[in-house]
């Protein structure tokens, strides 16, 4: 009951995922690809999912998104209480720059 009750948890996560990263390529595909880390290719396919092609790649007991607090410095930027929040979302922002654009793999 536990490993179903986690891959339907798991396919809900990705379906929020999939819809909500198809909708910010749909508005702002530069802006998109910065926030999800994707390269161009990626936010293309992406783009021109049909629902039901999202609603299959949803379905899969994999996790489709990945953090990308993957280091120190993005974590402890994150997690630590500042007084500027302005300063730390761009500092945030810069660090997050610096990783490299996921690439499309098929």
């Amino acid at each position: 009951m536990t490993e179903t009750g986690n891959t339907n948890d798991i396919g809900d996560l990705n379906l929020a995922y999939l819809l909500l990263a198809q909708r910010l390529v749909k508005e702002d595909i530069a802006s998109a690809m910065f926030r999800l880390g994707m390269s161009r290719e990626l936010a293309d396919l992406l783009g021109n999912l049909s629902l039901s092609q999202i609603v299959k790649l949803a379905a899969s007991s994999l996790l489709l998104c990945r953090f990308r607090f993957d280091d120190h410095p993005i974590l402890s930027a994150l997690s630590h209480d500042v007084k500027d929040m302005a300063l730390q979302q761009a500092h945030t922002a810069i660090l997050m720059a610096r990783q490299p654009v996921a690439a499309t793999r098929c």
